[in-house]
């Protein structure tokens, strides 16, 4: 949530930051600004609203110099506003902030105490005033930045400029997500990759409690006490192409179109046939340990915590093992009982989800390991844990997940297979053939994805209702529920996912001939009690829409629709019934004409709780 773009080098500032703020929209915000330095003077450019206000504002007033830096805010403390948007100034000062501070009233008390007057309702202004105050005692830049982040308890990432020091930039983190580019000459620094792809490849990924100071000349990364860190960049192998629409209306749209390539990149490397098995490089958690485990928990929030339900039933299944799955958020306060034989796997898209990451820290305290699935390379949860399972989606810019869903029990797929086979637990014949359903997975997706017109055209008879009820059995429970999850982020259409069996239990009261309920009727064991449930609905008047592997008469004569995806192992089903629900939530949204890439109170990497 909320993006940072910071620029240090010998070319304007501001077309710089305004492209990466742009390209850090689909992290949700509702106000931006841009701040210069300029003849040894700031120039603060900001605007509530989408960073086109931004844009009028500059070509009202344009802005010129170097360094400078920008941010997009999400509300956390006080209302969006232009006097609520970063960057925030005190005296010689300017920052930009992403995340909380915990200790905001106790610091802005002292901070009114000793004189200093706050024009923000923000609790990134304290950070402003607080270097202030140290500068006011002889602390120079630098040290007034140590000394005023030391006072702060909570999460951040800053950037922050000063007016009597113009060759320096500097930035900080802890607990929210900040990266460096490094350019031939000059340096970049973001709070995400796809910011800075356009100029560089080259990045460093600071850990928290590090500092870095930016000349145009060079960088020096310490400790917040001072100690200096040596850290080499890495090279990231996305092209900048990869975060374009490319020909596509939306980023969804093109995500959603991407998944048989993000698929087929996940399994990439990973199969082996010839030996049923499956090779997990950067898993790094012994063989050994993982079969005297006792307890598995998987851990995530939304739509990731979605996929975890999915891998319970996987893992439970043909690993034999007890499965949990938490909401990360409960789980960090719960006091879960976690110990040397407990394996905890996150799952989050973007790597930085901040509820998932204490979660993970919780776990590590306890004396678990943990196990990440994650999309983004060298992201805080991947550096955290014991071992990572890399989803090779490539980035995801629309708030609403697809390809990262699917992806994602992609690698808990791939997971089982491995655990079970070390365990004893999954026999040859049965690994074998999931391997081969996971070869054919990526060609299936491809025809879930020719349902795309017909499918359009079920949303222009559904886009009116006011309700919907999404229904599924076993792993299909889910799907419904991510169905459910997608339909109400992008077209604000109230909807409930449900298990099916649970219908009599309360949602059958709202069954009436103005209520679409959509059924997840894989043929499988369970089809014959999914058709039941099918058949209640329709007696009360329910508009059904059926997603099956096979559209039978009776089907066809008891639903408005059938859509027909292609037939696998029922362990991979969740990822072909998935499309069909990602489809029509878009096709809804798109005509009830909301903004289907970045949905309104929705951000993509939820950074702060």
């Amino acid at each position: 949530m909320c993006g940072i773009v910071g620029y240090i080098g010998p070319r304007d500032a501001t077309p710089i930051v305004l492209d990466g703020l742009r390209r850090l929209e689909y992290r949700g915000y509702d106000s931006a600004g841009i701040a210069c330095l300029h003849d040894g003077a700031f120039d603060i450019r900001r605007a509530e609203g989408k960073l086109s206000r931004l844009e009028d504002a500059l070509r009202e007033k344009p802005l010129a110099g170097s360094p400078g830096i920008g941010h997009t805010r999400w509300a956390t403390h006080g209302r969006p506003s232009e006097t609520n948007a970063h960057p925030h100034r005190a005296g010689n000062f300017v920052v930009v902030h992403n995340g909380i501070i915990e200790n905001y009233l106790e610091l802005k008390e002292r901070l009114r105490g000793l004189g200093h007057h706050f024009k923000s309702e923000t609790d990134t202004e304290i950070i402003a005033h607080l270097v202030e105050e140290h500068a006011k005692h002889g602390a120079d830049f630098e040290a007034a930045v140590r000394q005023g982040l030391r006072e702060v308890r909570g999460a951040y990432a800053v950037a922050i400029l000063c007016a009597t020091e113009p060759g320096k930039l500097i930035a900080a983190k802890q607990g929210s997500p900040l990266v460096v580019g490094q350019g031939q000459g000059e340096y970049f620094v973001a709070s995400d990759i796809p910011a800075m792809l356009s100029h560089t490849r080259e990045m460093i990924f600071l850990e928290d409690g590090e500092l870095v100071v930016f000349t145009p000349e060079a960088m020096t990364v310490t400790t917040l006490a001072g100690a200096v860190v040596v850290k080499s960049p890495k090279t990231i192998t996305w092209s900048p192409v990869m975060a374009e629409k490319g020909g596509y209306r939306h980023f969804m749209l093109k995500e959603i179109h991407e998944q048989p390539r993000a698929i087929a990149d996940t399994l990439a490397g990973r199969l082996r046939e010839e030996h049923s098995a499956v090779f997990l490089e950067e898993m790094h958690v012994d063989d050994a340990w993982l079969r005297d485990l006792e307890r598995i928990y998987i851990v995530a929030c939304g739509t990731s915590w979605h996929a975890g339900l999915v891998g319970k039933f996987l893992l439970e299944k043909h690993a034999r093992i007890p499965v949990e799955v938490d909401i990360a958020s409960e789980f960090r306060y719960r006091d879960p009982l976690v110990n040397a034989r407990t394996l905890t796997v996150v799952i989050s898209q973007s790597g930085e989800t901040a509820d998932t990451l204490a979660a993970l820290r919780e776990a590590h305290a306890k004396g678990g390991k943990v196990v990440a699935i994650c999309n983004v390379v060298e992201s805080s949860i991947a550096r955290a844990s014991d071992g990572v399972i890399y989803t090779h989606a490539g980035p995801e810019i629309g708030v609403a997940s697809t390809k990262a869903f699917t992806t994602q029990l992609v690698a808990l797929v791939l997971f089982t297979l491995h655990l079970g086979r070390v365990r004893g637990t999954l026999p040859v014949g049965r690994c074998q053939k999931l391997l081969a359903a996971l070869v054919n997975l990526p060609r299936q997706v491809e025809k879930c994805l020719e349902l795309d017109g017909e499918i359009e055209k079920l949303a222009h008879e559904l886009m009116n209702a006011r309700d919907f009820l999404y229904l599924g059995r076993g792993n299909q429970y889910p799907i419904a529920l991510e169905g459910a999850l997608k339909l109400k982020e992008i077209s604000y259409i109230h909807a409930e996912g449900y298990p099916a069996g649970e219908m009599k239990h309360g949602p059958i009261a709202l069954i009436d001939e103005e209520l679409p309920v959509v059924i997840l009727a894989p043929h499988n064991d369970t089809f014959e009690k999914v058709a039941a449930n099918l058949e209640e609905v329709q007696a009360r008047g329910g508009r059904v829409v059926a997603i099956t592997d096979r559209a039978t008469d009776e089907l066809m004569a008891r639903t408005e629709m059938v859509l027909t995806v292609p037939t696998t192992d029922d362990d991979l089903m969740p990822i072909l019934t998935s499309i069909p629900i990602q489809l029509l939530a878009y096709h809804i949204a798109v005509l009830k004409g909301t903004d289907v890439d970045q949905p309104r109170n929705l951000a993509k990497s939820v950074t702060v709780e």
